[in-house]
């Protein structure tokens, strides 16, 4: 694929850049440019591009807007002490991102044209990958947001016949500012995510925005997340508002709850072979919430944690729902110690024996 470049005139200085980077927050900031590649049946993908970053201009008709017809992934930057940056398992994204694009009846970006366009746009915004080897700079990097929508203006209910494919990129601090804290997790009992045959397994915006209303039962209840339950039976625990769930036991095997209607996580896939590695048997299969509760209560379940890009893995506390609750079991450390063999190798300080790293600059 052929992307051609045109440099911003208006990049953000050496100095602003150092504050934003200093404190980057999350989704806040931008870098100076942006990468975007469309498709029509005609002409296939064509247009490769990075422009500088800036709004959109789309017609009121636009398909996306009507008919929800976009996909997204969710990947990170990271530079190590050398000061060569390096995504992880891209080519997991781009995978993703061809099911997610079936999925939403888009069009298939090849794997290689995906990787090639997010790390064109990493090399032209490079400055912006923050020093993670700074003191005090915790688990800092530059978040990668690759998507695409239906971009054709048109009412008619049909996959889009021209689409937009973009990647944009932002900075990004430690997800636990202060040090891991367990997080507390709301089971919602009205709300499910997915149902079979649905698009729980897609990387689309709607499963993110059917979400939200359980999150706000969550907050209210002074919780963190909300955990959902299958549609069919409402007894199976699939995964939270935005991470995959891990069950650790007296005997040291680890269940997670199999996909199919859930997302398939990368940092989850990632955990299965990891745990494998530190001696752990990792079991795919439903997991009911009956078993949740009686698993803490009788001592059989030892840790229970969750992971997702942003937050890597978190340890999970007490489970809270409408007229009870059950606390957090007691931890033998495993969450930590799987936590920290994968940053670690994320962040250039242990050896890359699965070969998970892929190096950009």
């Amino acid at each position: 694929m052929e992307i051609s470049t045109t440099p911003s005139s208006a990049a953000v200085s050496d100095e602003r850049l150092a504050e934003i980077l200093a404190n980057p927050g999350f989704g806040q900031h931008f870098t100076d440019h942006m990468l975007t590649v469309e498709w029509t049946p005609d002409a296939g993908w064509h247009g490769a591009r990075i422009e500088p970053y800036g709004p959109l201009t789309l017609d009121p008709a636009t398909a996306v807007l009507h008919y929800a017809q976009e996909i997204f992934e969710g990947m990170k930057a990271y530079r190590h002490a050398d000061g060569s940056i390096w995504s992880f398992r891209p080519e997991e994204n781009a995978a993703r991102m061809v099911r997610s694009s079936h999925r939403l009846a888009l069009p298939a970006l090849e794997v290689d044209d995906f990787v090639q366009a997010v790390d064109a746009l990493v090399a032209a915004d490079q400055r912006w990958v923050p020093d993670s080897t700074e003191p005090g700079a915790g688990e800092k990097s530059l978040y990668l947001r690759p998507f695409m929508f239906a971009s054709e203006a048109f009412l008619g209910v049909r996959p889009a016949q021209h689409v937009t494919f973009m990647v944009i990129a932002s900075p990004a601090g430690a997800y636990f500012k202060g040090g891991v804290k367990p997080v507390t997790l709301w089971l919602t009992e009205e709300y499910t995510r997915a149902g079979r045959g649905g698009m729980g397994a897609a990387k689309t915006g709607g499963n993110y925005a059917s979400s939200l209303v359980a999150q706000q039962e969550a907050s209210a209840n002074g919780c963190d997340q909300v955990v959902f339950l299958d549609a069919q039976e409402g007894t199976y625990v699939e995964e939270l508002g935005g991470m995959n769930m891990y069950f650790v036991h007296d005997d040291g095997t680890i269940v997670t709850p199999e996909t199919g209607t859930i997302l398939e996580g990368i940092t989850r896939s990632s955990i299965i072979e990891l745990a494998g590695k530190l001696g752990h048997q990792v079991e795919e299969r439903k997991f009911s919430i009956d078993e949740w509760r009686d698993g803490v209560t009788s001592g059989r379940i030892t840790e229970i944690f969750a992971c997702g890009t942003a937050a890597v893995v978190t340890p999970v506390g007490e489970l809270k729902w409408d007229g009870g609750s059950v606390p957090a079991p007691a931890s033998t450390g495993l969450t930590m110690r799987i936590r920290q063999a994968l940053v670690d190798i994320q962040y250039g300080r242990a050896e890359d024996t699965f070969g998970w790293m892929h190096r950009i600059v």
